[in-house]
């Protein structure tokens, strides 16, 4: 049964403080995650492949096969032969390699990139229907400690050049 947005019940703080954060964390992450990859999947790509086109345009030239592998592994939950999707977005003219074997996108890299983010889009205005700013900011700092909490790194991911 799906419950529609304006269908949702109002509940005692008290009940809300004992249920349980991973399963509603995991059924948030299941319907986020479905839904950006289902708005890529129109595009005929996975999120590797957005991933991959994210950060080569974030950092021109800068990441390799091995240095973008490595920094994307942790985020992969689809076992995902990395070497396959930077074949894949070359063989489309998507992304360049040079003799160092950096990889730079194209424009028509930069144009399918512009298309998924505008998908991408779609799922994050989704996503932020009727949750203010503050709450959102208050609801990731939550979730930030949690993850800091069972050892992970609750810091933001650090962005190349900066």
């Amino acid at each position: 049964m799906n419950t529609h947005v304006e269908d949702l019940k109002d509940y005692p703080q008290e009940e809300l403080a004992t249920q349980p954060i991973g399963a509603w964390t995991g059924q948030a992450y299941r319907r986020v995650v479905g839904a950006l990859r289902a708005q890529l999947a129109v595009e005929n790509l996975t999120q590797p492949h957005w991933w991959t086109l994210n950060h080569a345009a974030g950092a021109p030239g800068t990441w390799t096969r091995t240095t973008l592998t490595d920094r994307l592994t942790p985020y992969d939950d689809q076992n995902t032969d990395f070497d396959e999707v930077y074949d894949d977005l070359i063989t489309r003219g998507w992304l360049t390699e040079d003799t160092t074997g950096a990889m730079t996108l194209t424009e028509d890299g930069e144009a399918a990139r512009l298309r998924a983010r505008d998908r991408n889009l779609t799922v994050h205005r989704q996503t932020h229907e009727g949750i203010t700013p503050a709450d959102f900011v208050t609801t990731i700092n939550v979730l930030r400690r949690i993850v800091a909490n069972h050892g992970g790194n609750g810091n933001l991911p650090e962005q190349p050049g900066k």
